[in-house]
C-alpha cells in the first residue's frame, strides 16, 4: 500500500478531464507535489502543482521529464489519444500513431521512472485503461486499451518484490472534452478520480470504478453474443 499524504506525483495529461481531477485529489490528501504535464501546460495557483511539458509519443519529451521529476514516488499514466471507429477505413498510420500514445507512451515512460521510484523508496504506478480494454468499440482505442491491460499485468508481476505497485483503472464513459458527442450516461471526473486513488492506497491491483466497467469485464467468461448481440442470426 502507498500513503499518497506526502507523496510526490507526476500525473500526464493532467490539466485536463481525469487527469484534472486526479489533480485536484490528490492536494486535497496532502502530496508534497503534483507535477502536472501536458502538451501545453498552463499555470497553477496552487505552488505544490508544477506545470511540465510532456508530447508522450517523442522520447525528447519523455527524456526531458524524466530529468526534471528526480524527486517522484508515484506516476500516474493518464495521457492518451483517441482513435476513429473503424480499422477498415482508416490510414494505418492513424492506427499506429494511437498506439504510440496509448502503449508505447507509457511503456517509454514507466521504464525511465521505475529507477527513479526505486531510488525514492518505492512507491506506486497507476494506469488509465477503459472499459473498452474488454469490448471491440471504438476501432484501434479498444486494442490499445487491451494491450495497455496486459503491458500494466506484466509490469505488475516485474515489480514484484521490488518496492513499488501497480494498479489498473478501468471506466465506462467519462464526461471529459474527449466523449463530448456521446449521449451515453457518463460519470464524473471526480469520481473516478476519487476511486482510483483509493485504489492506490489501498494496494488494490485492479479498480473497475463503475457498471460499465464491471460488466465489461464480467463478459470476459461469457460467450461472444452477450457481448456482441449483433452476431446473433
Amino acid at each position: 500500500m502507498t500513503t499518497l499524504e506526502g507523496a510526490v506525483v507526476l500525473v500526464t495529461g493532467g490539466q485536463r478531464g481525469i487527469g484534472k481531477a486526479i489533480v485536484a485529489d490528490l492536494l486535497d490528501r496532502g502530496v508534497a507535489k503534483v507535477y502536472a504535464t501536458a502538451r501545453d501546460p498552463k499555470p497553477s495557483s496552487d505552488p505544490r502543482v508544477v506545470p511540465l511539458p510532456l508530447e508522450i509519443t517523442d522520447q525528447a519529451s519523455i527524456d526531458a521529464l524524466v530529468a526534471a521529476v528526480p524527486d517522484i514516488t508515484v506516476l500516474v499514466n493518464n495521457a492518451g489519444a483517441s482513435s476513429p471507429d473503424t480499422y477498415l477505413d482508416t490510414p494505418i498510420e492513424d492506427v499506429r500513431a494511437v498506439f504510440e500514445a496509448n502503449f508505447f507512451g507509457p511503456l517509454n515512460l514507466t521504464r525511465a521512472l521505475v529507477p527513479v521510484i526505486e531510488r525514492n523508496g518505492g512507491g506506486h504506478i497507476l494506469n488509465a485503461h477503459s472499459a473498452l480494454s474488454w469490448v471491440a468499440l471504438h476501432g484501434a482505442y479498444a486494442a490499445t486499451k487491451a494491450a495497455f491491460w496486459l503491458q500494466t499485468n506484466a509490469i505488475r508481476l516485474e515489480l514484484l518484490n521490488r518496492g513499488i505497485g501497480v494498479t489498473g483503472l478501468h471506466m465506462g464513459y467519462v464526461d471529459t472534452d474527449m466523449v463530448t458527442a456521446v449521449t451515453a450516461p457518463k460519470s464524473r471526473p471526480e469520481d473516478i478520480a476519487k476511486q482510483a486513488l483509493d485504489g492506490i492506497e489501498a494496494g488494490a491491483h485492479e479498480v473497475l470504478a463503475d457498471d460499465t466497467a464491471r460488466g465489461a469485464k464480467a463478459g470476459l467468461s461469457q460467450d461472444l453474443t452477450a457481448t456482441y448481440p449483433q452476431l446473433v442470426n
